[in-house]
């Protein structure tokens, strides 16, 4: 399960909880740190207070988390696109259907890849089930 640093916590639960709809499973105030839930997809965001525990392997520079886009798997992501729209938040790739090839079967799924507050890029979608490619 990923845990991605944040800038600024509070912003960054907001946007999870609040725009996307994580559920906190739990939260430690005091170290900046929450332990989200959405359809099953696991996530911990955290503004470290202690430096000397941050596990990074080079300088934080916005936006976090280049090169790397977190796919999370939802029940509904028409219903995450649309809470993620009218908050206003941008949009990095716009809703899409694709079928990606795994040897002698496709599998499809509905995405969208939106930036939370940092810039990490997650990239929600819906299975679509699977379909021969012979």
């Amino acid at each position: 399960m990923p845990e991605i640093y944040c800038s600024d916590f509070t912003e960054s639960l907001a946007y999870y909880s609040d725009v996307v709809g994580f559920r906190i499973r739990y939260e430690r105030v005091d170290e900046r740190f929450a332990f989200l839930d959405l359809d099953g997809a696991e996530l911990m965001i955290e503004q470290t207070v202690e430096s000397t525990r941050m596990l990074v392997s080079g300088d934080l520079v916005p936006p976090y988390g280049r090169g790397l886009n977190l796919q999370i798997s939802v029940d509904d992501v028409d219903l995450v696109h649309t809470r993620i729209i009218s908050a206003g938040c941008p949009i990095f790739l716009p809703m899409e259907e694709r079928w990606y090839q795994a040897n002698d079967v496709a599998t499809g799924q509905r995405q969208f890849v939106a930036p939370d507050p940092d810039g990490y890029l997650l990239r929600f979608c819906q299975e679509l089930g699977e379909r021969s490619c012979t």
